[in-house]
């Protein structure tokens, strides 16, 4: 493929939209009147059903009671699945802790649900019973912690102990649940704690605090029209904070103890919307930290794309060429991204463009990238040596300083790296030999025990300056060497 689409893939400049003028992303007073209103009013109605008791009619229903905290259960775990699938991918430590905050209260609010009598239990259960404020309250400890301005060293060291993270809060809902179960220690007690009394009050109160931290913070966060999410929590924890002052004085199957599972369903339904309105792809760059969103960082490039792709789909239907080309992926994309840490940044036809470090966690990236060419070059060269009418992959390695983030808005956003690094290494994929590997001196710098050829200083198309490049034919490494995995 000799490429019209070059300009577009990369030499555009990032233009993921950040405040540009004094009234940018913000919202009129009217409006901010409006939904200030709206998220009171809740708490307006819970204050009339406590001085009023007479308004606060009582409706005991087990099963209903069961399916509302399920539901809102599980909301917050597709909550927590997508944000953690989010934050693993991109690296970023304010969306990991995000997801942390949905699987707390997930967790503890299926606990909850179990603790409706008549249901699955006979009787209800103090452990389960306090299962909410307890949820509700880590769940703010993680709200809080990501609304804070994490500096780089620390958000990396937040995703690089993910892990533990996550399986601890894990490990201490299962415990919870053990130990309400078997009534140990002070959950032994035989009556269900009430409102106003203190396991309900601390949990809560800090609970509540904590949300309101966490609602100044996001509403302190730069506005960007491309993404209401920081609003949208701030909104969200608004409720959540409302939720605690019911947890504390509802009372049991009244109005006002229903009311907070409802603010609580109404939480999450508010986040899970405005995901939904936003663009499938990254979904949630409005809740990333600014080094994630947007960053210059030293990368290392690999472009490979077919040789005579375009003189082989001319002879070819177009299912046949998409049969080969899926052959060809599927034999070099796996040892690149597993073997080597590459994230393929796009494919485009029969070009792949793959990218290393671009979050930061991969000093030896120009050795990683190397290996990476080396290895696409090995797979792809056993099926073309199966197919000799096949088209044969060249491929160009290049190291420099990219902006990584996000590019573009709306219908058209995606994660990216753009520079002259880039555009430089998608030129000498174009002079590499056909199955070979052409490697900038910048790259090569970074890759010890690199056996080349030495293929001149290149002119590059479309740069004033040229090239000085190598074909990259091994890498003489130790046979016990590994790249470390990421997180």
């Amino acid at each position: 493929m000799r490429r019209t689409g070059d300009t577009a893939m990369t030499d555009a400049g990032a233009t993921w939209e950040t405040d540009t003028g004094p009234s940018a992303g913000r919202i009129s007073r009217g409006r901010l009147a409006i939904v200030a209103a709206l998220l009171l009013a809740p708490l307006a109605g819970f204050i009339l059903l406590i001085v009023q008791p007479d308004l606060d009619g009582a409706w005991e229903h087990h099963p209903s009671h069961f399916w509302l905290v399920l539901a809102i259960g599980a909301i917050n775990a597709v909550l927590a699945w997508t944000t953690g699938a989010a934050a693993r991918r991109r690296g970023d430590a304010r969306l990991f802790l995000v997801s942390l905050s949905f699987l707390a209260a997930a967790g503890f609010l299926a606990l909850h649900a179990l603790a409706t009598p008549h249901v699955l239990l006979d009787s209800p259960n103090p452990g389960f019973v306090l299962a909410t404020p307890l949820g509700l309250f880590v769940a703010a400890v993680f709200a809080a912690l990501s609304s804070l301005r994490l500096r780089e060293r620390r958000a990396r060291a937040v995703v690089r102990h993910g892990a533990w993270l996550l399986w601890g809060l894990v490990a201490v809902m299962v415990a919870w649940g053990v130990l309400s179960l078997l009534r140990i220690g002070p959950l032994d007690r035989d009556t269900v704690v009430e409102r106003a009394s203190g396991p309900l009050i601390v949990p809560s109160v800090a609970g509540l605090l904590l949300y309101a931290f966490a609602v100044l913070r996001y509403l302190r966060q730069p506005r960007n029209p491309a993404s209401p999410l920081p609003l949208a929590m701030a909104a969200a924890f608004t409720l959540l904070a409302e939720a605690e002052i019911a947890i504390i004085w509802g009372r049991n199957w009244h109005a006002s103890w229903w009311e907070w599972h409802l603010l609580m369903l109404a939480a999450f339904v508010v986040i899970a919307v405005f995901a939904q309105r936003s663009w499938r792809e990254e979904r949630w760059a409005g809740l990333y930290l600014p080094e994630t969103a947007s960053a210059e960082r030293q990368i290392s490039v690999v472009f490979a794309d077919l040789e005579g792709f375009t003189a082989f789909s001319e002879k070819h239907g177009p299912q046949q060429v998409t049969d080969m080309l899926n052959v060809y992926f599927s034999e070099a994309i796996p040892p690149v991204v597993e073997r080597f840490g590459g994230e393929i940044d796009r494919i485009v036809g029969d070009a792949v463009m793959v990218t290393f470090n671009t979050r930061g966690d991969q000093p030896d990236h120009p050795r990683r990238a190397a290996g990476a060419a080396l290895a696409l070059q090995a797979a792809t060269t056993a099926v073309a040596d199966a197919h000799p009418d096949w088209p044969r992959f060249r491929a160009g390695i290049n190291s420099g300083i990219a902006a990584v983030g996000i590019l573009g808005t709306g219908g058209g956003r995606t994660y990216t790296a753009i520079g002259d690094v880039v555009n430089v290494a998608s030129r000498l994929e174009g002079l590499a030999p056909v199955g070979g590997v052409a490697i900038s001196d910048a790259a090569l710098d970074g890759v010890l025990g690199a056996i080349t050829r030495p293929l001149g200083s290149l002119p590059v198309k479309g740069r004033v300056e040229p090239v000085d490049a190598h074909q990259l034919l091994a890498i003489e490494a130790p046979p016990d060497a590994r790249f470390p995995q990421r997180t």
